[in-house]
């Protein structure tokens, strides 16, 4: 059973989101600096309850100060790694899970937004899938420069869903456009449109 599925087949407990002006795909590793109360707060008790925070595209706002208003698609994050080598600075590396769409939410009076998530839903892997092979070489290439470290997991270069995530996080692609890739369903169109852009920058 998935980690979300897990989480909603309990009480239904709101789930505490962190709006970034980042994209988290699921099985990236994502390096946080966490310094304002309300999200060092939420970290120690995510990591006192073993329970992940979900990690939103900010729609609106920023991501210090006022509580901004995060996209509805996310995706969830445990803590992989913690450490406070400054006083007030709580660095982590969150690992991206299941995606999740916001259904109803609520922000505390600390400004900490909790939400009521429902799954996306698991996507095939699409092995044959149109424009995977030039893709998944390309990723290869690119993955033997920057290391395989920076995921989680091993590679699986035969499945369009995870090369077509990792395209995405990588690639120089606005964010907005990262969260369309994000909520994308289909790994078959992902990888399709990933394929024509990296066409169109001659990089296969």
């Amino acid at each position: 059973m998935s980690l979300l599925k897990q989480l909603l087949s309990g009480a239904r407990d709101p789930v505490p989101i962190f709006p970034l002006k980042t994209v988290l795909f699921p099985e990236s590793l994502l390096p946080l600096r966490i310094f304002e109360v309300r999200y060092m707060d939420m970290a120690k008790d995510c990591l006192r309850t073993k329970k992940p925070f979900g990690v939103c595209l900010i729609r609106e706002g920023e991501e210090v100060g006022t509580p901004a208003v995060p996209h509805d698609v996310g995706c969830l994050a445990s803590i992989a790694e913690c450490d406070m080598e400054e006083l007030g600075i709580l660095k982590v590396v969150a690992r991206g899970g299941d995606r999740f769409r916001i259904v109803a939410s609520e922000t505390a009076g600390s400004g900490l937004i909790r939400a009521e998530l429902e799954p996306l839903g698991a996507e095939a892997g699409a092995v044959d899938a149109p424009g995977l092979e030039p893709c998944a070489s390309f990723l290869r290439k690119v993955l033997a420069g920057i290391g395989q470290e920076r995921f989680a997991g091993a590679p699986r270069f035969e499945d369009a869903s995870w090369v077509s995530f990792r395209l995405a996080e990588i690639l120089p692609l606005r964010a907005d456009v990262k969260q369309k890739m994000l909520e994308v369903t289909d790994a078959t169109l992902r990888i399709g449109v990933l394929h024509r852009f990296l066409k169109q920058q001659k990089l296969v």
